[in-house]
């Protein structure tokens, strides 16, 4: 299973890194602010967290259909 990058919106600035990065990956919503899809490699999800000047994104990892990590 894909691993999952969440958006911490009290960190994010909207620089748009992310989505420079990866535009196949990661959309921005109208107000510049990350939307990532759910697909990612986990090497993708951990070169957006760590690309970010923020540190607003966060790698977890995906959830099975029970819920459980």
């Amino acid at each position: 299973m894909s691993p999952r990058v969440l958006v911490d919106w009290t960190r994010c600035d909207g620089h748009g890194l992310c989505a420079a990065l990866l535009p196949e990956q990661v959309t921005l919503d109208e107000w510049g602010f990350p939307v990532v899809g759910d697909d990612l490699t986990e090497r993708q999800a951990r070169q957006l967290a760590q690309a970010c000047p923020a540190l607003a994104l966060r790698v977890v990892p995906a959830l099975d259909r029970s819920g459980r990590s």
